[in-house]
Protein backbone atom coordinates (compact mmCIF):
# COMPACT_ATOMS: atom_id res chain seq x y z
CA UNK A 1 0.00 0.00 0.00
CA UNK A 2 1.04 3.50 -1.27
CA UNK A 3 1.02 6.12 1.79
CA UNK A 4 0.74 9.79 1.48
CA UNK A 5 2.85 11.91 3.89
CA UNK A 6 1.94 15.37 4.36
CA UNK A 7 2.33 18.38 6.09
CA UNK A 8 0.27 18.02 9.46
CA UNK A 9 -1.71 20.44 11.45
CA UNK A 10 0.90 23.47 12.47
CA UNK A 11 -1.25 24.85 15.26
CA UNK A 12 -3.82 28.27 15.60
CA UNK A 13 -3.55 30.58 12.98
CA UNK A 14 -0.43 28.85 11.61
CA UNK A 15 -0.91 27.62 7.81
CA UNK A 16 2.70 27.87 6.34
CA UNK A 17 6.02 26.13 7.25
CA UNK A 18 9.62 25.76 6.06
CA UNK A 19 11.18 22.25 5.46
CA UNK A 20 14.14 22.68 8.31
CA UNK A 21 15.75 19.41 7.58
CA UNK A 22 15.42 16.31 5.36
CA UNK A 23 16.54 13.13 7.51
CA UNK A 24 16.07 10.50 4.34
CA UNK A 25 16.32 9.45 1.09
CA UNK A 26 14.22 7.95 -1.87
CA UNK A 27 14.74 4.53 -1.41
CA UNK A 28 15.29 4.59 2.26
CA UNK A 29 13.81 2.03 4.60
CA UNK A 30 12.07 3.76 7.51
CA UNK A 31 10.21 2.37 10.70
CA UNK A 32 6.76 3.83 12.03
CA UNK A 33 7.53 7.04 13.84
CA UNK A 34 11.13 7.25 12.65
CA UNK A 35 11.44 11.31 11.82
CA UNK A 36 11.88 11.64 7.69
CA UNK A 37 11.25 15.60 7.81
CA UNK A 38 11.83 18.48 10.60
CA UNK A 39 9.31 21.66 9.44
CA UNK A 40 9.79 25.15 10.74
CA UNK A 41 7.06 27.63 11.21
CA UNK A 42 7.38 31.02 12.55
CA UNK A 43 6.43 29.54 16.14
CA UNK A 44 7.80 26.03 16.73
CA UNK A 45 9.89 23.38 15.13
CA UNK A 46 7.60 20.45 14.44
CA UNK A 47 8.78 16.56 13.40
CA UNK A 48 7.01 14.78 10.26
CA UNK A 49 7.32 10.66 11.16
CA UNK A 50 6.86 8.01 8.97
CA UNK A 51 3.43 6.46 9.76
CA UNK A 52 4.05 3.16 9.24
CA UNK A 53 7.16 0.79 8.48
CA UNK A 54 7.87 1.23 4.47
CA UNK A 55 9.92 2.50 2.09
CA UNK A 56 10.19 6.23 0.79
CA UNK A 57 9.16 6.23 -2.78
CA UNK A 58 9.67 10.12 -3.66
CA UNK A 59 10.30 13.08 -2.09
CA UNK A 60 8.29 15.87 -3.50
CA UNK A 61 10.54 18.66 -1.39
CA UNK A 62 13.52 19.83 -0.58
CA UNK A 63 15.46 21.94 1.98
CA UNK A 64 14.85 25.35 2.43
CA UNK A 65 10.70 24.99 0.69
CA UNK A 66 8.03 26.53 2.38
CA UNK A 67 4.98 24.32 2.33
CA UNK A 68 0.93 24.28 3.90
CA UNK A 69 -1.01 22.22 5.85
CA UNK A 70 -1.40 19.52 3.87
CA UNK A 71 0.89 19.60 1.56
CA UNK A 72 2.14 15.90 0.18
CA UNK A 73 5.68 16.14 0.92
CA UNK A 74 6.96 12.41 0.46
CA UNK A 75 5.68 8.99 -0.55
CA UNK A 76 5.33 5.84 1.73
CA UNK A 77 5.13 2.20 0.33
CA UNK A 78 4.39 0.41 3.15
CA UNK A 79 6.44 -2.75 3.30
CA UNK A 80 9.14 -4.76 5.55
CA UNK A 81 12.93 -4.39 5.24
CA UNK A 82 13.81 -7.35 4.19
CA UNK A 83 12.22 -7.13 0.25
CA UNK A 84 13.34 -3.42 0.41
CA UNK A 85 17.19 -3.47 1.29
CA UNK A 86 18.09 -4.24 -2.76
CA UNK A 87 15.98 -1.76 -3.93
CA UNK A 88 17.13 0.96 -1.59
CA UNK A 89 20.88 0.22 -2.60
CA UNK A 90 19.65 0.39 -6.31
CA UNK A 91 17.94 3.60 -5.65
CA UNK A 92 20.50 5.31 -3.51
CA UNK A 93 23.25 4.41 -6.15
CA UNK A 94 20.82 5.61 -8.92
CA UNK A 95 20.77 9.03 -7.02
CA UNK A 96 24.60 9.08 -6.72
CA UNK A 97 25.17 8.85 -10.71
CA UNK A 98 22.13 11.15 -10.80
CA UNK A 99 23.49 13.88 -9.14
CA UNK A 100 26.96 14.21 -10.44
CA UNK A 101 25.76 12.50 -14.48
CA UNK A 102 22.40 14.17 -14.78
CA UNK A 103 22.56 13.58 -18.18
CA UNK A 104 21.69 9.98 -17.88
CA UNK A 105 18.07 11.34 -18.00
CA UNK A 106 16.55 13.02 -20.66
CA UNK A 107 15.29 16.69 -19.68
CA UNK A 108 11.66 16.85 -20.08
CA UNK A 109 10.86 19.91 -23.01
CA UNK A 110 10.40 22.86 -20.52
CA UNK A 111 13.88 22.59 -18.41
CA UNK A 112 15.18 21.23 -22.18
CA UNK A 113 13.87 24.29 -23.92
CA UNK A 114 16.20 26.65 -20.78
CA UNK A 115 18.87 25.19 -21.16
CA UNK A 116 19.61 25.42 -24.72
CA UNK A 117 18.59 29.61 -24.67
CA UNK A 118 20.94 30.08 -22.13
CA UNK A 119 24.16 27.69 -23.04
CA UNK A 120 24.11 26.14 -19.39
CA UNK A 121 26.05 23.11 -18.43
CA UNK A 122 23.82 20.41 -17.07
CA UNK A 123 26.92 18.34 -15.28
CA UNK A 124 26.89 21.13 -12.93
CA UNK A 125 23.27 21.26 -11.74
CA UNK A 126 22.23 18.45 -9.23
CA UNK A 127 18.78 17.58 -10.17
CA UNK A 128 15.92 17.96 -7.40
CA UNK A 129 13.41 15.88 -8.92
CA UNK A 130 12.50 12.36 -8.93
CA UNK A 131 15.43 9.71 -9.03
CA UNK A 132 17.60 13.36 -9.42
CA UNK A 133 16.31 14.31 -12.44
CA UNK A 134 16.42 18.10 -13.35
CA UNK A 135 13.92 20.07 -13.34
CA UNK A 136 12.81 23.78 -14.46
CA UNK A 137 13.05 24.85 -11.54
CA UNK A 138 16.47 23.61 -11.05
CA UNK A 139 17.56 25.64 -13.95
CA UNK A 140 15.82 28.85 -13.27
CA UNK A 141 17.63 28.97 -10.01
CA UNK A 142 20.78 27.88 -12.07
CA UNK A 143 20.29 31.04 -14.28
CA UNK A 144 19.90 32.89 -11.52
CA UNK A 145 22.95 31.74 -9.67
CA UNK A 146 24.59 32.56 -12.50
CA UNK A 147 23.67 36.02 -13.08
CA UNK A 148 23.90 36.80 -9.41
CA UNK A 149 27.58 35.47 -10.00
CA UNK A 150 28.73 37.77 -13.31
CA UNK A 151 26.45 41.02 -11.52
CA UNK A 152 29.22 40.18 -8.29
CA UNK A 153 32.19 40.11 -10.73
CA UNK A 154 31.30 44.20 -11.15
CA UNK A 155 30.76 44.82 -7.42
CA UNK A 156 33.99 46.16 -5.47
CA UNK A 157 33.22 43.91 -3.08
CA UNK A 158 33.11 40.96 -4.85
CA UNK A 159 36.24 39.63 -3.45
CA UNK A 160 35.23 40.00 -0.19
CA UNK A 161 34.21 36.38 1.38
CA UNK A 162 30.64 36.52 2.53
CA UNK A 163 28.03 33.39 3.08
CA UNK A 164 24.18 33.89 2.28
CA UNK A 165 21.77 32.28 4.63
CA UNK A 166 18.26 32.18 3.94
CA UNK A 167 16.72 33.36 7.57
CA UNK A 168 14.33 30.79 9.51
CA UNK A 169 11.17 31.06 10.05
CA UNK A 170 11.44 31.98 14.00
CA UNK A 171 14.08 34.76 13.18
CA UNK A 172 11.41 36.00 10.45
CA UNK A 173 8.45 36.05 12.59
CA UNK A 174 10.64 37.92 15.73
CA UNK A 175 12.05 40.50 13.25
CA UNK A 176 8.58 41.07 12.18
CA UNK A 177 7.47 40.95 15.60
CA UNK A 178 9.84 43.39 16.74
CA UNK A 179 9.55 45.95 14.43
CA UNK A 180 5.67 45.83 14.45
CA UNK A 181 5.83 46.76 18.34
CA UNK A 182 8.54 49.59 17.53
CA UNK A 183 5.76 50.68 14.93
CA UNK A 184 2.33 50.27 16.88
CA UNK A 185 3.57 51.54 20.65
CA UNK A 186 5.10 54.22 22.02
CA UNK A 187 7.68 52.83 23.68
CA UNK A 188 9.36 54.12 26.57
CA UNK A 189 12.19 52.96 28.99
CA UNK A 190 12.51 53.74 32.57
CA UNK A 191 15.74 52.30 34.74
CA UNK A 192 16.11 52.02 38.57
CA UNK A 193 18.76 49.33 39.93
CA UNK A 194 18.47 47.03 42.86
CA UNK A 195 20.26 45.97 45.44
CA UNK A 196 20.72 42.22 45.59
CA UNK A 197 22.15 42.03 49.12
CA UNK A 198 18.92 40.13 51.01
CA UNK A 199 18.18 37.99 47.76
CA UNK A 200 21.55 36.63 47.51
CA UNK A 201 22.00 35.81 51.21
CA UNK A 202 19.02 34.10 51.02
CA UNK A 203 20.01 32.07 48.21
CA UNK A 204 23.38 31.54 49.24
CA UNK A 205 21.73 30.16 52.86
CA UNK A 206 19.12 27.65 51.81
CA UNK A 207 20.23 26.76 48.00
CA UNK A 208 21.29 23.31 48.77
CA UNK A 209 18.63 22.29 51.41
CA UNK A 210 16.24 23.76 48.66
CA UNK A 211 17.56 21.94 45.68
CA UNK A 212 17.76 18.98 48.10
CA UNK A 213 13.76 19.22 48.99
CA UNK A 214 12.26 20.18 45.53
CA UNK A 215 14.98 18.89 43.08
CA UNK A 216 15.55 21.97 41.06
CA UNK A 217 18.38 24.75 41.99
CA UNK A 218 17.01 27.88 43.24
CA UNK A 219 18.17 30.67 41.23
CA UNK A 220 17.20 34.57 41.09
CA UNK A 221 14.31 34.31 38.70
CA UNK A 222 11.85 33.08 40.45
CA UNK A 223 11.80 36.03 43.22
CA UNK A 224 11.84 38.29 40.19
CA UNK A 225 8.54 36.95 38.81
CA UNK A 226 6.65 36.83 42.74
CA UNK A 227 7.47 40.32 42.88
CA UNK A 228 6.57 41.32 39.09
CA UNK A 229 2.93 39.51 39.82
CA UNK A 230 2.68 41.63 43.10
CA UNK A 231 3.78 44.73 41.41
CA UNK A 232 1.10 43.71 38.41
CA UNK A 233 -1.70 43.38 40.95
CA UNK A 234 -0.97 46.93 42.35
CA UNK A 235 -0.40 48.72 38.38
CA UNK A 236 -2.68 46.54 36.66
CA UNK A 237 -2.57 48.80 33.59
CA UNK A 238 1.41 47.01 33.15
CA UNK A 239 -0.62 43.94 33.03
CA UNK A 240 -3.05 44.82 30.56
CA UNK A 241 -3.73 45.52 26.62
CA UNK A 242 -5.23 47.73 24.05
CA UNK A 243 -7.53 46.11 21.91
CA UNK A 244 -8.81 48.60 19.57
CA UNK A 245 -10.25 51.43 21.45
CA UNK A 246 -10.66 49.09 24.67
CA UNK A 247 -8.46 48.64 27.19
CA UNK A 248 -8.36 44.89 28.78
CA UNK A 249 -7.27 44.30 32.16
CA UNK A 250 -6.24 40.83 32.80
CA UNK A 251 -6.91 39.12 36.15
CA UNK A 252 -4.26 36.55 35.55
CA UNK A 253 -0.57 36.07 35.13
CA UNK A 254 0.80 34.52 32.66
CA UNK A 255 4.26 35.52 32.45
CA UNK A 256 6.49 35.08 29.64
CA UNK A 257 10.19 34.46 30.30
CA UNK A 258 12.49 34.95 27.44
CA UNK A 259 14.96 32.22 26.70
CA UNK A 260 17.96 31.77 24.04
CA UNK A 261 17.31 28.55 22.09
CA UNK A 262 19.36 27.11 18.90
CA UNK A 263 16.77 29.03 16.74
CA UNK A 264 16.73 32.63 18.29
CA UNK A 265 15.21 33.87 20.94
CA UNK A 266 12.17 32.33 22.09
CA UNK A 267 9.29 33.13 25.27
CA UNK A 268 7.72 30.97 26.58
CA UNK A 269 4.85 30.95 29.09
CA UNK A 270 4.55 30.35 32.92
CA UNK A 271 0.95 29.85 32.95
CA UNK A 272 -1.08 30.91 35.95
CA UNK A 273 2.26 32.43 38.26
CA UNK A 274 0.66 33.67 40.71
CA UNK A 275 -0.35 30.64 41.71
CA UNK A 276 3.11 28.99 41.64
CA UNK A 277 5.51 28.87 44.82
CA UNK A 278 9.30 29.46 44.15
CA UNK A 279 10.38 25.46 43.88
CA UNK A 280 7.18 25.55 41.32
CA UNK A 281 8.19 28.48 39.37
CA UNK A 282 11.83 27.25 39.11
CA UNK A 283 10.84 23.67 37.98
CA UNK A 284 8.59 25.50 35.55
CA UNK A 285 11.02 27.77 34.35
CA UNK A 286 13.34 24.83 33.81
CA UNK A 287 10.94 22.93 31.96
CA UNK A 288 10.24 25.44 29.59
CA UNK A 289 14.16 25.88 29.01
CA UNK A 290 15.08 22.60 28.37
CA UNK A 291 12.13 22.65 25.65
CA UNK A 292 13.45 25.12 24.14
CA UNK A 293 16.91 23.98 24.01
CA UNK A 294 15.30 20.95 22.57
CA UNK A 295 13.10 22.30 19.87
CA UNK A 296 10.26 21.00 21.82
CA UNK A 297 8.27 23.73 22.39
CA UNK A 298 4.70 24.13 21.08
CA UNK A 299 2.21 27.00 20.20
CA UNK A 300 0.88 27.00 23.19
CA UNK A 301 3.85 27.38 25.39
CA UNK A 302 4.73 30.44 23.50
CA UNK A 303 1.26 31.90 23.12
CA UNK A 304 -0.86 34.23 25.36
CA UNK A 305 1.52 35.84 28.07
CA UNK A 306 0.68 38.90 30.11
CA UNK A 307 3.43 40.24 30.49
CA UNK A 308 7.32 39.30 29.81
CA UNK A 309 10.78 39.32 32.11
CA UNK A 310 13.91 39.08 29.64
CA UNK A 311 17.41 38.43 31.72
CA UNK A 312 20.36 39.89 29.34
CA UNK A 313 22.52 39.72 32.99
CA UNK A 314 23.31 35.82 31.89
CA UNK A 315 25.05 37.04 28.89
CA UNK A 316 26.96 39.99 30.57
CA UNK A 317 24.33 42.65 29.88
CA UNK A 318 24.93 45.56 31.96
CA UNK A 319 21.90 47.41 30.84
CA UNK A 320 19.37 47.49 28.07
CA UNK A 321 16.42 48.48 26.61
CA UNK A 322 13.90 45.68 26.30
CA UNK A 323 11.05 45.83 23.16
CA UNK A 324 7.46 44.94 24.19
CA UNK A 325 6.29 41.63 23.35
CA UNK A 326 3.08 42.98 21.41
CA UNK A 327 0.21 42.74 22.56
CA UNK A 328 2.04 43.42 26.06
CA UNK A 329 2.53 46.60 27.31
CA UNK A 330 5.54 45.57 29.53
CA UNK A 331 8.78 43.85 29.73
CA UNK A 332 10.65 43.76 32.75
CA UNK A 333 14.64 43.77 31.74
CA UNK A 334 16.95 41.85 34.54
CA UNK A 335 20.60 42.46 33.89
CA UNK A 336 23.89 41.64 35.43
CA UNK A 337 24.42 42.22 39.08
CA UNK A 338 27.68 43.99 39.37
CA UNK A 339 29.36 45.27 42.97
CA UNK A 340 29.71 49.03 43.28
CA UNK A 341 30.05 51.35 45.70
CA UNK A 342 27.32 52.74 47.33
CA UNK A 343 26.38 55.37 49.97
CA UNK A 344 24.33 53.86 52.63
CA UNK A 345 23.47 55.58 55.84
CA UNK A 346 26.71 58.00 55.34
CA UNK A 347 28.70 55.08 54.76
CA UNK A 348 30.08 54.04 51.52
CA UNK A 349 29.43 50.10 51.19
CA UNK A 350 30.32 47.64 48.11
CA UNK A 351 27.00 46.76 47.23
CA UNK A 352 26.22 43.65 44.34
CA UNK A 353 23.92 46.58 42.11
CA UNK A 354 21.07 45.09 39.56
CA UNK A 355 20.01 47.75 36.70
CA UNK A 356 16.44 47.51 36.31
CA UNK A 357 14.59 48.45 32.86
CA UNK A 358 10.93 48.86 32.49
CA UNK A 359 10.18 49.56 28.56
CA UNK A 360 6.54 50.38 28.95
CA UNK A 361 3.51 51.28 26.07
CA UNK A 362 3.00 54.71 26.81
CA UNK A 363 -0.62 54.65 25.02
CA UNK A 364 -1.54 53.01 28.38
CA UNK A 365 0.57 53.16 30.89
CA UNK A 366 1.70 56.52 32.46
CA UNK A 367 5.13 57.82 33.29
CA UNK A 368 4.54 57.61 37.31
CA UNK A 369 2.74 54.28 37.23
CA UNK A 370 5.90 52.44 35.24
CA UNK A 371 7.97 54.43 37.80
CA UNK A 372 5.88 53.26 40.80
CA UNK A 373 6.12 49.44 39.18
CA UNK A 374 9.51 49.50 39.20
CA UNK A 375 10.32 50.87 42.92
CA UNK A 376 7.71 48.11 44.03
CA UNK A 377 9.98 45.72 42.74
CA UNK A 378 13.12 47.28 43.70
CA UNK A 379 11.30 47.40 47.78
CA UNK A 380 9.99 43.66 47.38
CA UNK A 381 13.65 42.66 46.30
CA UNK A 382 16.10 44.30 49.00
CA UNK A 383 13.30 43.21 51.40
CA UNK A 384 11.67 39.40 50.22
CA UNK A 385 9.99 39.45 54.11
CA UNK A 386 7.65 41.48 51.91
CA UNK A 387 7.14 39.07 49.51
CA UNK A 388 6.16 36.20 52.45
CA UNK A 389 4.17 38.77 53.96
CA UNK A 390 2.63 39.78 51.04
CA UNK A 391 3.14 43.90 52.14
Amino acid sequence: MTIEIKVPALGESVSEASIAKLYKNIGDFVKADELIIELETDKVTLEVNAPSNGTITDIKIKQGDNVKVGDVVAILKEGGASNNKSESKASNHSIENSSSQNFQFPLSPAPKKLVAENNIDISNINGSGKDGRITKGDVLQTISNLSNNTNSQNNSLSTKPVERIKMSKLRQKIAERLKESQNTAAILTTFNEVDMTSVMAIRSEYKDIFEKKHGVKLGFMSFFVKASIQALKEIPAVNAEIEGSDIIYKNYYDIGIAVGSPQGLVVPVLRNADRLNLSQIEKGITELGLKARDGKLTVADLSGATFTISNGGVYGSLMSTPIINPPQSGILGMHKIQERPMVIKGEIKVRPMMYLALSYDHRIIDGKEAVTFLVRIKELLEDPRRLVLDI
